[in-house]
């Protein structure tokens, strides 16, 4: 049960008069985040932002990993994402609870379950190395509940390779643009596409690329209009902001 079932089925006890009022409040009170020591657990991300917390791996032991999704599955959480997540956590996480894990960009999905798949979320990888970020950007989309479209090695050093896909970029509904090295891949599909492009510089490059920094200040300065961009190597930043976008309902008509 997800946490917005969970409190209206709180609410339903209420209105029914099978839960007083105060121990409603009560549980309601104890709810919102559980002390772990070394992390506060935001049982009530969901309820405000539409997704559950996700879990930043790097710098945190596979000890703490492990507790803080043993308390978000505990509370009835699915799909707890896990970025940068090394094979030492995966490991032990997994003897505990159920886990998908994805190594090439170091990402978990602890207590995996069913979710929609709704939309077109095209994410675009200008070269194989760039893929690292690209699929930390589509799983973190799909685990969210949205439709990825994956088109790997499509960068501007052969734009034929781009322009083989223009049906399924112009589809989307959110085009993920990942680039190292001088980022252009954002600025021509943004010149391609009637939805937002959210570009993600990465670190691939020689040494005049600064570790991303070239690709970010291009990616920046892009002349195309409906181009955003997030910060150096963060396919999850970009994998859910489009998932807010693509799951944005249209205004109703008055």
């Amino acid at each position: 049960m997800s946490e917005k079932q969970d409190l209206l089925t709180l609410l339903r006890r209420v209105e029914s008069g099978a839960c007083s009022p105060e121990d409603a409040l009560l549980r309601l009170k104890q709810a919102p985040f559980e002390d772990l020591g070394y992390a506060k657990v935001d049982h009530h991300r969901a309820l405000r932002q539409g997704a559950a917390e996700v879990i930043y791996g790097k710098s945190k032991t596979p000890e703490q990993i492990l507790g803080i999704a043993s308390s978000m599955a505990a509370s009835g959480t699915h799909n707890i994402l896990i970025t940068r997540m090394s094979e030492d956590a995966a490991r032990l996480v997994e003897q505990q609870l159920p886990l998908d894990y994805h190594p090439i960009p170091q990402l978990g999905v602890a207590n995996p379950g069913p979710h929609p798949s709704v939309g077109n979320i095209v994410v675009a990888a200008a070269g194989t190395s760039d893929l690292y970020v690209a699929e930390e950007a589509a799983l973190t989309a799909e685990t969210l509940g949205n439709r990825v479209v994956r088109l790997y090695d499509v960068g501007v050093s052969g734009l034929h390779r781009t322009l083989a896909h223009l049906d399924e970029l112009m589809e989307a509904r959110v085009v993920i643009a990942v680039a190292g090295m001088e980022g252009a891949l954002a600025s021509v599909l943004g010149g391609l596409v009637d939805c937002p492009v959210l570009a993600v510089p990465t670190s691939v490059g020689y040494g005049a690329s600064f570790g991303g920094l070239s690709a970010l200040l291009s990616m920046l300065n892009s002349c195309a209009s409906g181009v955003s961009v997030v910060n150096i190597d963060n396919g999850f930043g970009a994998g859910y902001q489009a998932s807010l976008i693509n799951q944005m309902e249209s205004p109703k008509e008055p």
